[in-house]
């Protein structure tokens, strides 16, 4: 949606400190291993699925009736909040219908030179080679770009996409770039403004905005 495009912060670079994460092979080679004599052993970083969004202090994403114009007032000039650097690193996109409705109803394209899969409960046949409508298993969906590692996945929303991944345990990381400000109703990821059991704080990053981002990690 708008408020990822303005409003993020890029993962910081290297290697994944999860183990999971990293796909083994051998290969015939002169080892210096003594673990495996004659081979080598490879290591390959596979694809890291990352939910990136902007909420309110209290735990929104959007006031009533889908409004998100809490962020306009930390929409700066000259600063992304890291977004560009991020959005390269991506290669395919998980949308819940209603964000990527909403953010065509605001006359904006979404990201065509990405592949998007927008989950939908009603199937439909797909746009385009890069615009596909799922309704099937998010599970499979993830596990197959994972083993395709072209690119970190980006869960771009909404609330009820991302908590389903989160509660599927198929997040690795997520970014929030929070407003110093509280809303009291609308569309809520988290109560409260807390982020679920397991994810631990990597890193904060402060603004002159005022706006704070948060990385964590399983």
């Amino acid at each position: 949606t708008v408020n990822q495009r303005v409003l993020g912060s890029s993962p910081s670079g290297g290697a994944n400190k999860k183990s999971r994460k990293c796909g083994a092979f051998l290969c015939p080679a002169f080892s210096q291993s003594n673990l495996f004599p004659g081979f080598v052993l490879y290591y390959k970083l596979m694809s890291t699925c990352i939910l990136y969004i902007a909420m309110s202090e209290d735990g929104f994403i959007a006031a009533e009736g889908d409004n998100i114009d809490f962020l306009n007032d930390y929409t700066v000039e000259g600063e992304d909040y890291g977004y560009g650097k991020f959005i390269k690193s991506v290669g395919a996109i998980i949308v819940g219908r209603r964000t990527y409705d909403k953010v065509k109803s605001m006359g904006f394209p979404y990201h065509e030179d990405k592949r998007v899969f927008v989950v939908t409960r009603t199937p439909k046949d797909s746009a385009s080679e890069n615009l596909m409508f799922y309704s099937g298993d998010l599970s499979q969906l993830v596990a197959k770009l994972k083993l395709e590692n072209d690119g970190n996945i980006y869960c771009d929303g909404g609330a009820e996409v991302a908590k389903k991944l989160i509660s599927e345990g198929l997040i690795d990381e997520i970014t929030l770039s929070v407003v110093p400000l509280t809303l009291g109703g609308g569309t809520e990821l988290f109560h409260k403004g807390v982020v679920p059991v397991g994810f631990k704080l990597d890193s904060t990053k402060e603004f002159e905005s005022g706006l704070i981002q948060k990385r964590y990690l399983l």
